[in-house]
């Protein structure tokens, strides 16, 4: 317990550490990655410095309970700044895990395109990359994937995005599963890493066999018959669509409305009944979350046709989908399966077409800047804006792939908090400042969106939504940390974590794992404030006082006394829990 596999691209050499008491005292995972992060990365560094690490940390649930799968990634991020975090489901973590490691550290930059290729006992090959140079994510994954590996593989690779540093390019796992929002797939590209395979065949230890397999058993049927986790088997979170849309919160042409006239064509249902065709699953889970659905296209006259898969989800649906205007099921995949190819972020790339849509419509930028008329709902000239984010032509696209305004301009309905793009809720105050305190500016940071919509139609009081989302998020920490995948929160309670951690050896009482998913989180905020963040100075883009939301229109004054109230809050666990050495 507590190897850590560290490895230079600069010397093109490897090791092995082993930090058991940071395992013991932090559990793996988030606060593995964010202790790891703190002793690594220089302060004030610039994201795309050799000097910059990624940590990828699987938590010790990973490999051994049900809907386990989420390695977590930590970096500085090109986007933000500051706390570069992102999680992955797919087998990655489940690979390090059988490979013997606790956390996977990559130091330096190389000084040619190079892949890794990690095994068991420190067994790491440095490869040349050109060959699979400028190829898609999607399919270096495949090129790499051996056929009949001799453990357990899993292959994160980047596209053409992150080989071209654009701030909010993503590292695609295995194909369905991405590392997102933030840019881990700019800084693997600023290293010259183009994939990482790890190869696991050992086995995982576990102090109570017999209590491990009693519980394991008792988790399963938990998740599979209770209905706790229906919603994500079925429809998957596409289920979202109909539902948000049916209390106006479904962000509409760049959050101008929270209902969309077509929301029924891009819905859950929709792609289920005519476009699904299987359900992708992580290690170890039954419910199969990544859905994944044919696209059928014409690739040359006398209608010859091609069928390749893409993969949805309710995050790419709204922000290429609802949030272009586009009705199109087919154009929505055809975006989704683009970002995915380039290696993209979906929910990011969304916001930026549709900041250039209205930018443009109000004469702020015109054909010279976008090369393409940006219009509401029009597929084929948002996968040529695409095409230009990556390959950058001129300043605008520099700007877009940025992740900015273009020279400042419409910042007012730009969706971004913390330099992160929206995600689709437009639910109320919770989800404002549920995003912006969020240490990785992320709905599921502590679903700001899920208490609007419990108390729909009750204003909420700012203080008390700050308390309660700093408690949420405090406590995901530990469900981070330990491997969960959040979908399966109302399955992993605070006894159940326990009773799981202490069948691994690693005891802890209730109270002390709220004490530890503090820490854990005041040490992302140090990191932030180390680097620069505050919340005095966030942005908060106007347009989302000014669209009603499901709870009616957003108070600026609520928005401000919250942000007063979380940074004097924040600082305060900070100070108590990790006070600058």
């Amino acid at each position: 317990m507590g190897d850590i596999l560290f490895v230079s691209l600069t010397e093109g050499m490897s090791w092995v550490e082993n930090r058991r008491e940071l395992i013991e005292e932090y559990i793996g995972g988030s606060g593995l990655a964010i202790n790891l992060l703190h002793e690594l990365c220089p302060e004030g560094v610039d994201p795309f410095s050799p000097e910059n690490p990624i940590i990828l940390a699987p938590g010790p649930f990973i490999g051994l309970y049900p809907v386990c799968s989420k390695t977590i990634a930590m970096f500085k991020s090109p986007l933000t700044g500051n706390l570069g975090e992102s999680h992955a489901g797919g087998g990655l973590g489940a690979a390090l895990r059988f490979a013997g490691y606790d956390a996977l550290v990559v130091l330096g930059a190389s000084p040619k395109p190079v892949w890794l290729d990690i095994r068991g006992d420190g067994e790491v090959g440095f490869k040349g990359s050109s060959s699979v140079q400028g190829m898609s994510a999607v399919e270096t994954v495949a090129v790499l994937k051996e056929p009949e590996p001799d453990g357990l593989q899993s292959v994160v690779a980047v596209g053409p995005a992150g080989e071209k540093f654009v701030y909010y390019a993503n590292a695609v796992v295995d194909g369905y599963n991405f590392f997102g929002r933030t840019g881990l797939g700019a800084v693997m590209g600023a290293k010259n890493l183009k994939a990482i395979r790890v190869t696991g065949c050992g086995r995982i230890g576990v102090e109570d066999l017999d209590g491990y397999k009693s519980l394991f058993e008792r988790i399963y049927e938990e998740v599979v018959k209770t209905g706790k986790m229906r919603k994500y088997h079925d429809l998957g979170t596409p289920q979202n669509v109909l539902t948000l849309n049916s209390i106006k919160a479904l962000p509409t042409r760049n959050f101008k409305s929270g209902f969309f006239e077509h929301a029924e064509k891009i819905s859950g249902e929709y792609f289920a009944d005519n476009l699904l065709i299987r359900k992708n699953p992580c290690p170890l889970c039954p419910i199969g979350c990544k859905h994944v659905a044919m696209l059928r296209g014409f690739f040359a006259d006398e209608h010859e046709v091609e069928v390749v898969e893409a993969g949805y989800d309710y995050e790419p649906v709204y922000a290429l989908g609802s949030n272009l205007g586009i009705d199109d099921p087919a154009g929505v995949l055809k975006l989704c399966l683009l970002c995915d190819s380039y290696g993209l972020d979906a929910m990011m790339t969304g916001t930026m077409l549709a900041w250039a849509t209205e930018a443009y419509e109000r004469n702020l930028v015109g054909l010279e800047e976008t090369l393409v008329e940006p219009r509401w709902g029009d597929a084929d000239g948002y996968v040529e804006m695409v095409k230009h984010i990556v390959d950058m032509p001129n300043e605008f696209y520099v700007s877009m792939a940025q992740g900015r305004a273009y020279r400042g301009l419409g910042e007012d309905f730009l969706m971004t908090i913390g330099g992160v793009g929206l995600a689709g809720y437009h639910t109320g105050l919770a989800f404002v400042v549920g995003t912006a305190i969020g240490a990785r500016h992320s709905h599921v940071s502590n679903a700001g969106y899920s208490l609007d919509q419990r108390h729909l139609g009750e204003p909420l009081d700012p203080v008390k939504t700050v308390e309660t989302l700093v408690e949420e998020e405090t406590w995901r920490c530990i469900l981070e940390s330990c491997g969960v995948c959040l979908f399966a929160r109302r399955v992993y309670d605070i006894n159940l974590v326990a009773e799981a951690l202490a069948k691994l050896g690693l005891r802890r009482s209730v109270e002390e794992l709220k004490e530890t998913g503090r820490r854990i989180y005041a040490l992302k905020y140090r990191f932030k404030f180390r680097e620069g963040f505050g919340l005095k100075n966030l942005k908060i883009p106007a347009r989302l006082f000014e669209t009603p939301s499901a709870n009616g229109r957003i108070e600026p004054d609520d928005v401000k006394k919250a942000l007063e109230v979380a940074e004097h809050r924040i600082k305060e666990l900070v100070e108590r829990y990790a006070p600058a050495v």
